[in-house]
């Protein structure tokens, strides 16, 4: 796991980029690229590779991050999923200035790379069928064998591989194929297949193309057609780098880019995989892509997180050569860390429970003095109504008190946070069900917070709003997506099995301070003593709604603080 302590802002790609750079490989250039496939969106494990790629450009003078869309599937992409791609990009803080790119653009470059590998005796076209391709490929244990087809002369290839294109066969009749070694102990050399037929509408390039280039084709000589010096990618493509480099070499490409393979990032608790993101949204198993529940920056956006937040989560996890799970504990202290500094302070009760102070005056309505934010004195002080009859938390009164229960209980004090002492002497109760459903209290008019008997001590300190003053609320409380507190669930098992049924628990007839009631979405808030929350995109003055984006509790930094102290 991943803990504050063992990991670092280290990074082994930084140091290459910098001793190449030194070296004077590729001419003193460095170009990187972000190439999401527009076939979902962006999550956060996409914001580590953003961080990293146009990290490198922006540290390196005169380097140059591209955004690139590796866009050779048409079956499933889709322009809303290039603008939301966009739209996040800019959102973390990355600008890829006049440098966006589609892989869609270089088809006829492509197609002329595969037409130079036929003519080298490099690459075949195979009539055996996909079932009959995946026999003839063998095992990890078993080597491939060769198709009958391997032996066709380039005329043929040519020929076959241009009827291909004119749109003369149906799909999955013909592929192009790169001649390697079926025999090689890594699969990914066994005559991959380079060429599909498609006849799909692609939504950039139309009908104009029945067969679309493989993403271990397109995906390098799209590198070496922009001049990438450095393509940086993920471990599970460490195999696929020879393929990559025989590709460039073999399709005398203008450019050899450098491929490095760095850990994706796995977090407990959630799904960073696009194909089960996607089965969530399509079964309806969560309300979309912006869902706050999931790992998507759409979802974490709305669920108030920062992208400062995330980026400096980035750089902390830094980049490992191994892959390892990192604890949802740690993001959310770097939200926490975030937010703590920027958000304004409120009161809101969440489950209310009435309390009524017999002595103060009817009528009467004062204006206490809270500050907005005690780490940020500029923020201020904002005035919050104070009257007879107020509300606060169900869980801060016990009849019957526990011991180390400090809160409201009869007979007992507690001093309501920016007013006054107050003291419970009765309890109102439901005939029918015993259900408390008021508090009596009365209220100590000397020891207003301010004043000189503020000083009075009493064990506990709650928040509260004014009933006749507070404003109605709907209030999202969010708990991790998954039950189990693994990364990847057990292959042999319905993943969604695992989902948690109270990862979304609704909270309706909740009361905020009126401050809050022209509070504009995206606004982000501390509910005193509660956690973060947002307002979400769908709030209106009418009926106010706010997400929860952490609980105040840390349960990391005290993880953090035991292991210092231990040591």
């Amino acid at each position: 796991m991943t803990t504050p302590e063992s990991s670092s802002s280290s990074n082994f790609i930084r140091d290459l980029v910098a001793a190449d750079r030194a070296a004077g490989k590729h001419g003193g250039r460095v170009v990187t690229r972000f190439p999401p496939e527009p076939n979902g969106y962006l999550h956060i494990g996409h914001a580590k590779s953003m961080a990293l790629n146009f990290g490198l450009a922006n540290e390196m003078s005169g380097g140059v991050c591209h955004l690139r869309f590796d866009d050779t599937n048409p079956t499933t992409e889709d322009p809303e999923y290039v603008h939301a791609i966009q739209d996040d990009v800019r959102w973390l803080g990355f600008d890829w200035h006049d440098k966006m790119f589609y892989a869609s653009d270089y088809f006829e470059e492509l197609y002329a790379f595969a037409i130079v590998l036929i003519r080298k005796g490099k690459a075949y076209v195979d009539s055996l069928t996909p079932d009959q391709i995946r026999d003839y490929r063998g095992t990890l244990t078993e080597p491939g064998r060769d198709s009958p087809y391997r032996t066709r002369s380039v005329d043929e290839n040519l020929g076959l591989f241009t009827r291909m294109r004119a749109g003369e066969f149906s799909d999955g009749t013909q592929v192009l194929r790169a001649k390697i070694d079926m025999g090689s102990p890594n699969i990914n050399l066994r005559d991959p297949i380079l060429y599909r037929i498609r006849h799909a509408i692609h939504y950039r390039t139309g009908s104009s193309w029945c067969i679309y280039p493989a993403y271990d084709f397109a995906h390098p000589l799209s590198d070496a057609i922009e001049g990438i010096t450095h393509s940086i990618c993920t471990l599970e493509f460490e195999d696929h780098r020879p393929l990559y480099d025989w590709v460039v070499a073999e399709a005398d490409a203008p450019h050899q880019p450098q491929q490095i393979e760095f850990a994706r990032l796995n977090l407990t608790s959630t799904v960073m995989s696009k194909r089960k993101l996607l089965e969530l949204v399509e079964k309806k198993l969560v309300a979309g892509w912006d869902d706050p529940r999931l790992p998507t920056l759409k979802g974490l956006r709305r669920r108030g997180v920062t992208p400062e937040a995330i980026r400096a989560f980035c750089e902390h996890i830094g980049v490992a050569k191994r892959d390892a799970i990192v604890e949802m504990q740690l993001l959310e202290h770097f939200i926490r860390e975030d937010l703590n500094k920027r958000s304004l302070r409120v009161m809101a009760v969440l489950r209310p429970l009435k309390v009524v102070l017999d002595n103060y005056p009817d009528g009467v309505v004062e204006d206490l003095e809270a500050v907005n934010n005690p780490e940020d004195a500029s923020a201020g002080t904002r005035k919050v109504p104070f009257s007879k009859v107020l509300y606060i938390e169900q869980e801060d009164f016990k009849e019957n008190p526990p011991k180390q229960f400090y809160r409201l209980a009869p007979g007992r004090e507690v001093r309501l946070r920016y007013g006054y002492i107050i003291k419970c002497v009765g309890v109102t109760k439901d005939p029918q069900t015993g259900t408390i459903t008021e508090l009596h209290c009365t209220y100590d008019p000397e020891t207003r917070s301010g004043s000189a008997q503020e000083q009075r001590k009493v064990k506990a300190t709650i928040h509260w709003v004014s009933a006749v003053h507070a404003v109605q609320a709907t209030i999202q409380l969010y708990q991790p997506l998954l039950l189990t507190d693994q990364a990847k669930p057990a292959a042999d098992q319905d993943w969604t099995q695992s989902l948690n049924p109270q990862s979304l628990e609704r909270l309706t007839g909740c009361w905020v301070e009126p401050s809050l009631r022209t509070a504009e979405p995206g606004s982000r808030f501390q509910f005193e003593r509660q956690g973060y929350f947002c307002v979400d995109s769908d709030s209106s003055p009418d009926t106010l709604l706010f997400n929860r984006t952490v609980p105040l509790k840390d349960a990391w930094a005290k993880v953090a603080k035991a292991q210092h102290t231990s040591t």
